[in-house]
């Protein structure tokens, strides 16, 4: 297994125009004998920044002065054991991955060094294929653990900085649902976050070593972890920005993106488990002017509401279209299994985007039509809904200068569409 540039291994979705590269790892190689000291050093100079010590108070020293990933330290060496210079690391850093070497090996020695939480034990001497899978797997963990910091860096950023707002005061200044509707809105990338820290806990709980498919499933998981925790941060700025009286900039974003991601949020999403799930993207993408983020709100709150309305197994269908003929718009009416909203801010010129989310569950009953996407007004029982997935729906679509049009019918299932300008075909 070659451990080249394994550094580039973190990912960094999040990385910016004119933010610094992924930084290279470091290893730290501790040994009171010359020999092991500058073997390991030619082994692993091209792939990691390689630091040197000839015991442990040397290592201790260099720990504390630099940014350490891993270490390959000897056991018995003078002054200082090796078991003892594991705990003092892990007391300067306990994301430092140590891998313990031994020429004297014993069951004991061992046990103590996996008890005081080295990643792996190694006899001298060693094999060079064994050594580099040894550090390779070490610095993978130490990616693992950068990764998760990050992710808890972020979070408690925007908990930070939403407490900085006073939201409270600031709600009673403005709109009395927009808490509500942070939460509401948070929810959905946090239920999701929630679920892959569950699955990862199940799948490496009783695992000494994380490794194979468990190692990659760990990496795909924590990338899309990372994603959400992006989405929660620009969730929240732009209800921090809508309350500040400040406009946001409005980019384009691609519509199969969009739809791609959805995607991936409802498969992971505990509601849509027991039901089917059909995505149609554009058969050639369009770049809309909207939000992504707000986008994707809309549809994961029509989605979720198609997969709430019955706990009986059916099916929800979220397909993208572009229409070019739209004549027949403006001939769709509110009626009895109909209802219309933001007609009077939607521009019907062509082409226009339409995404419908279709499910086959009971229908609405048509006297409720005209109340579901009033605040706080829900069918579901208690703790299932707070009733504020359809009015943020409203809100950011009348936003988006967007028109929707509502169809349900008893034991027929319902179906929202959703227009929006499309001025660009990619």
């Amino acid at each position: 297994m070659s451990t080249h540039s394994l550094a580039k291994n973190i990912d960094f979705d999040g990385l910016k125009k004119g933010e610094a590269p992924p930084r290279k790892f470091t290893l730290l190689i501790v040994d009171d004998e010359e020999g092991p000291r500058l073997s390991l050093r030619v082994v692993f100079k091209d792939d990691y920044n390689i630091l040197l010590a000839d015991s442990g108070l040397k290592a201790i020293e260099l720990a504390k002065q630099n940014r350490v990933d891993a270490v390959v330290s000897d056991i018995r060496m003078g002054g200082m054991s090796g078991i003892e210079l594991l705990g003092q690391l892990k007391a300067i850093d306990p994301g430092i991955e140590v891998i313990m070497l031994t020429a004297y090996e014993t069951i004991e020695t061992a046990r103590q060094a996996l008890r005081f939480g080295a990643c792996d034990y190694l006899n001298k001497p060693f094999d060079i294929g064994t050594m580099r899978t040894a550090v390779a797997s070490a610095m993978e963990r130490r990616s693992l653990s950068d990764e998760m910091r990050l992710n808890n860096v972020k979070l408690m950023e925007l908990q930070e900085q939403l407490q900085n707002q006073k939201l409270q005061e600031e709600i009673s200044k403005s709109r009395g649902e927009i808490y509500a509707s942070i939460i509401h809105d948070i929810n959905g990338p946090l239920t999701i976050i929630s679920g892959f820290i569950q699955l990862i806990n199940q799948r490496i709980a009783d695992v000494t070593r994380v490794e194979g498919e468990d190692l990659e499933m760990v990496k795909d998981r924590l990338k899309r972890m990372t994603r959400q925790v992006t989405n929660c941060i620009e969730i929240s700025q732009r209800y921090l920005s809508f309350m500040r009286q400040r406009s946001t900039e409005t980019d384009r974003v691609s519509v199969n993106q969009v739809v791609k991601d959805l995607e991936e949020l409802l498969r992971a999403h505990p509601d849509t488990q027991k039901h089917q799930l059909d995505v149609i993207a554009l058969p050639t993408d369009v770049m809309l002017r909207i939000n992504g983020t707000d986008l994707i709100q809309i549809l994961l709150n029509l989605s979720i509401n198609g997969f709430q309305a019955s706990d009986e197994p059916h099916s929800v269908k979220i397909e993208a279209k572009i229409c070019s003929d739209t004549s027949g718009l403006a001939e769709i009416q509110p009626g009895k299994n109909d209802a219309v909203l933001n007609r009077e801010g939607f521009k019907n010129e062509g082409p226009i985007l339409l995404l419908s989310v279709v499910d086959t569950g009971p229908g609405i009953p048509p006297e409720l039509l005209s109340k579901i996407f009033e605040p706080y007004f829900t069918t579901k029982a208690p703790g299932k809904g707070t009733g504020l997935g359809l009015s943020i729906v409203h809100r950011l679509l009348k936003e988006a200068n967007g028109f929707l049009h509502l169809h349900s019918e008893a034991g027929k299932g319902t179906s929202f569409k959703i227009y929006l300008p499309a001025p660009s075909v990619g």
